[in-house]
């Protein structure tokens, strides 16, 4: 039986990270960029496979502070992530279901991961930003900051992920990046 973490909850609690360290006024990316190639830098100026390394190696330095296993790349959940980012930017919606009524089951399932599994779990974290909020370092620490995505990005019976970067917003698709984590394990 599988376990679908993606409420809808999922992106309000996102908004208020990001609104959290917005309030801030200062630039959190730099403290911990350094050891992760590309995560200070902003993702619309970047090549996406050297964004997507950034924040794996960023999601992985937050488990290996926690004792945990790291997490690798997966292409499957890398194609359902980058989809839904591209989706979110192209349809101006920013949610864990598409107004078509795609969900991170249905997304993940189509890209052939879950075939032949008889247990399996994922958890999807979207966020997006402008300026150096767009930045791998700044969406890690946004997730991070909201209890639902901390949970994802550490959870224990994660073992894959796929992360999708789009350039654009939902909504206005002006200066900035989308991004979509899809974690899972089968």
């Amino acid at each position: 039986m599988g376990r679908h973490m993606a409420p809808r909850a999922l992106s309000l609690a996102v908004a208020v990270a990001v609104a959290l360290v917005l309030a801030l006024g200062e630039d959190p990316a730099p403290a911990r960029a350094a050891s992760c190639a590309g995560a200070a830098g902003a993702a619309q100026s970047a090549g996406a496979s050297l964004v997507r390394r950034a924040v794996v190696c960023l999601v992985n330095a937050q488990r290996r502070r926690r004792g945990l296993h790291p997490v690798r790349a997966n292409d499957k959940l890398t194609r359902a992530a980058e989809r839904h980012s591209g989706d979110m930017v192209r349809r101006a919606f920013f949610d864990h279901i598409s107004p078509s009524g795609s969900t991170l089951t249905s997304r993940v399932r189509g890209t052939g991961y879950l075939r032949g599994s008889r247990s399996w779990a994922l958890g999807e974290a979207i966020a997006w930003g402008s300026a150096w909020m767009a930045s791998p370092a700044a969406i890690v620490d946004g997730w991070m900051g909201s209890p639902p995505h901390r949970a994802i990005l550490l959870g224990r019976s994660f073992r894959d992920v796929g992360v999708g970067v789009a350039s654009g917003t939902p909504g206005t698709g002006g200066d900035g990046a989308t991004f979509t984590l899809d974690a899972g394990r089968h």
